[in-house]
């Protein structure tokens, strides 16, 4: 990642700005705080040498992360959690096998708050920062028109200056002509990064736009099944733990609904699931009830500003509330935290008619919450739902745990701030 961006270098992209700011928040404040509430209790060395662990293992993982991948946008933030759980599950280790005394709340502590200032960091990195990429020819410019921190440039012949450029990029899967594989060869040597096309437009857009069905990572159309069935049982127990813990808000917001207008508490819909199956999704009502619509695709559909929203409805969808019944949904398997949203049949149906591939998405389980839907927000209309279909096939493509952890920490920031919701 260094030498991205590298002309026009900003504070927080600096490696210095990113080690000291996390050191001073992951490992400094927990320290104070724990020095302060526990003193005289507990034994100043425990606290020091857990501190001097936990920065070890904080600004590892950050070596590693901003080493892991050369390449910017959605990818380069992906490798964050992975890259510091690495660090601190090694000093975890290292502290147990050699029976060295420590202080598991520091350094738990430093491990959540490095991982969330650093996804943070790195976010704002990705946003604010301009590049300057040479484009290879045959490739058009234009192939990276609408993204906003990009500035392409076709490259009229192979000279180029490497201080007037970040990166390069080329269709690395066509014959190009000889003169352009050894200046490809030559930019590499002299620190240029090098990126294909098509890798590069993902990362920074965060989106696979299928023109054929594409493996994944692993070589198959088909996610990795070990991390599916891993994800199952923990979508399984943590929405058993989270569905006793908010059973009395659940109460409380039933009785509002109730209150709010003539009608059920719940909404039911049909939704199109795991492979292709249909199933009865559970939302809180949000909507007055109106007699059975002779147009069942439009009534499926909420607009901006749809009059039949309730009052109570309104917050109750911009806070992401009115999806928490779908832990009944999660708990019988049919749904999951993270994953594609399950559209209404009618619409899906209409869908899988007017979109090639969109029964793929099908392929993994359906969430109540998604990498388009913290990208994106809310669409029906069909060039809108192709957008979103194209984070859909990212997910699924970069199909994993470390995927699944930036999509709740982005998820996190969607319902604070109301991203999305109609």
């Amino acid at each position: 990642m260094d030498a991205i961006g590298s002309r026009k270098s900003l504070l927080w992209t600096r490696a210095g700005f990113q080690s000291v700011s996390g050191v001073l928040l992951a490992v400094l404040l927990p320290f104070v705080v724990r020095y302060v509430l526990s003193a005289p209790n507990e034994a100043f060395s425990y606290l020091y040498l857990s501190a001097i662990g936990s920065g070890i293992a904080l600004l590892t993982g950050l070596w590693i992360a901003r080493n892991i991948t050369t390449y910017p946008g959605a990818e380069a933030t992906a490798y964050i959690v992975p890259a510091i759980s690495i660090s601190y599950t090694l000093l975890f280790i290292v502290l147990i096998i050699g029976r060295i005394p420590y202080n598991r709340a520091l350094l738990v502590s430093g491990w959540i708050i490095g991982a969330v200032w650093y996804i943070a960091l790195f976010a704002r990195i990705q946003r604010y920062r301009r590049l300057r990429i040479g484009v290879v020819p045959p490739c058009d410019p234009k192939v990276l028109d609408g993204i906003d921190t990009v500035e392409a440039v076709a490259l009229i012949d192979t000279a180029i200056d490497p201080h007037a450029i970040d990166a390069v990029i080329a269709d690395l899967r066509t014959d190009l002509p000889q003169e352009w594989d050894a200046a490809l060869a030559n930019y590499a040597l002299a620190g240029i990064p090098v990126y294909h096309l098509k890798h590069l437009k993902e990362s920074l857009t965060g989106r696979v736009e299928l023109e054929h069905l594409s493996e994944n990572s692993f070589g198959s159309l088909t996610p990795l099944s070990a991390f599916m069935t891993f994800k199952r049982v923990m979508d399984w127990v943590t929405a058993l733990v989270i569905g006793i813990f908010l059973l009395p808000a659940f109460v409380m917001v039933a009785m509002v609904v109730r209150a709010s207008s003539p009608g059920p508490i719940l909404f039911r819909q049909k939704r199109m699931g795991y492979r292709g199956q249909t199933f009865t999704v559970f939302k809180f009502r949000t909507m007055t009830v109106e007699e059975r619509s002779v147009d069942a695709r439009a009534a499926a559909m909420t607009r901006d500003g749809d009059a039949r929203i309730t009052r109570p409805g309104a917050f109750l969808r911009r806070s992401r509330i009115d999806e928490l019944p779908q832990i009944i949904n999660i708990l019988r398997g049919e749904m999951s935290w993270i994953g594609p949203r399950p559209e209404a049949a009618v619409l899906s149906q209409w869908y899988q008619e007017e979109i090639p591939f969109y029964r793929y998405r099908h392929i993994v389980v359906p969430g109540l919450t998604g990498w388009a839907q913290v990208n994106q927000g809310h669409v029906t209309d069909v060039n809108d739902v192709t957008e979103k279909l194209y984070y859909d096939f990212y997910y699924i493509k970069n199909f994993s745990l470390w995927m699944d952890l930036l999509i709740i920490n982005r998820t996190i920031i969607t319902v604070l701030s109301g991203f999305g919701a109609r």
